[in-house]
């Protein structure tokens, strides 16, 4: 087994950064500008700070790939795993035009101003239209399509990333009952959960969702004051970014102080058989829409159908939420390596909701899980 990685240098190559010139190359595109961001972080290893300064990985479909980054920005780059790509690093003053410096070294290695240019899906709008206006000539479209096949596979090392990060949010779970007490607010049980987030090995809190009573029957609930109760059903989604990246995110449901009564008892349990048979059907070859089906047909034929409202997962990596989506009409089929996420859910408007979440991967010949806490309906005395 590979053991999981200590530095972000062991995860990043400029094998990536060749790899996905030659993807752009496939798809015609004659340019990628990656501004700071998990695309960028993911072929360069630069975990750059977004600003108004442009920094960018520029990624010819000919010629090698070069960083333009502000001058008193370029040390952390030398320092840093980019620093040992071998990447040429044009380095520009703040009298510069970056844009320009760009556009000009992009033209001279292609031996042709680019007509399409790819750009990050979260590129700033003023650096994507300063690359535009520096080519003015160009069309500019999502660098999407090239990056989202490189990063949708992750390596052996990516792998281990995120098991490490699936243990580190299973060991906070473990602990919930430490915190989730009738008479608290959500609030303070959020709190307490960020604080054990960064305890249990994580370097940044991406998520704290902790959904009482009615307010558990919105999956993206916000934290809020509202007083914990005997007998209520909490939704606790929760995930954190570990030291080189990779993000993790697992769903619990519980029960505070009493036990639930026979319809939660009924719901909950096709609950959990729909987020087991949609992960017992992952395997090389089936697609992502037939994994939703999975749970969704469990759910649907048990008559609770309309109260599953939201797609049954999404990849996972450097960003919590990346390709692929596992949702009714994505007919990608899955290969090993593939991460995400497998998360039914049952919300009551009004009322309650839960939701069971686990991070998996495609292997060779089946299914590896990530989480491996209980997934049964909790009772925490309270």
């Amino acid at each position: 087994m590979v053991t999981a990685t200590s530095s972000t240098d062991a995860l990043v190559t400029i094998d990536r950064v060749h790899a996905a010139r030659d993807l752009a190359d496939d798809a015609g595109v004659d340019l990628l500008v990656l501004t700071p961001g998990s695309d960028l972080r993911y072929l360069s290893g630069y975990n750059a700070h977004a600003m108004e300064r442009l920094t960018a990985l520029a990624v010819p479909r000919s010629g090698e790939p070069f960083l333009v980054v502000p001058r008193l920005e370029a040390p952390m780059v030398d320092a840093g795993p980019a620093g040992g790509l071998g990447l040429e690093v044009l380095a520009w003053d703040e009298t510069d035009d970056p844009f320009a410096l760009l556009a000009g070294a992009a033209t001279a290695r292609l031996g042709t101003a680019p007509v399409r240019v790819g750009v990050g899906a979260r590129t700033w709008a003023e650096h994507a239209l300063g690359v535009q206006r520096a080519l003015p000539g160009s069309a500019l479209e999502l660098a999407s399509p090239v990056l989202d096949r490189l990063r949708m596979v992750k390596s052996a090392a990516e792998i281990e990333e995120l098991a490490a990060a699936g243990a580190a949010i299973d060991r906070v779970h473990a602990r919930m009952g430490e915190w989730l007490r009738v008479g608290r607010t959500e609030a303070e049980v959020g709190a307490d959960i960020a604080a054990a987030i960064l305890a249990e090995g994580h370097v940044g809190v991406d998520f704290t969702i902790v959904g009482s009573g009615p307010n558990g029957a919105s999956p993206h609930h916000e934290l809020s004051g509202r007083t914990i109760g005997a007998g209520d059903l909490v939704v606790v989604d929760i995930g954190g970014e570990t030291a080189t990246g990779y993000r993790s995110d697992c769903t619990r449901t519980y029960v505070v102080g009493g036990a639930a009564d026979a319809e939660v008892a009924e719901w909950y349990a096709v609950l959990r058989a729909a987020q087991e048979a949609a992960t017992a059907a992952v395997r090389p070859g089936v697609t992502a829409q037939e994994i939703d089906a999975a749970a969704r047909t469990v759910i649907d034929d048990a008559g609770w159908g309309e109260h599953f409202i939201h797609r049954t997962g999404h990849g996972i990596g450097l960003d919590t939420h990346e390709a692929p989506y596992i949702v009714a009409g994505n007919d990608l089929p899955l290969v090993p390596g593939i991460a995400f996420s497998v998360e039914p859910g049952i919300y009551l408007a009004g009322r309650c909701g839960a939701r069971i979440e686990d991070i998996v991967v495609c292997t060779e010949d089946g299914v590896r899980t990530l989480n491996d806490g209980p997934r049964e309906l909790a009772e925490l005395a309270g």
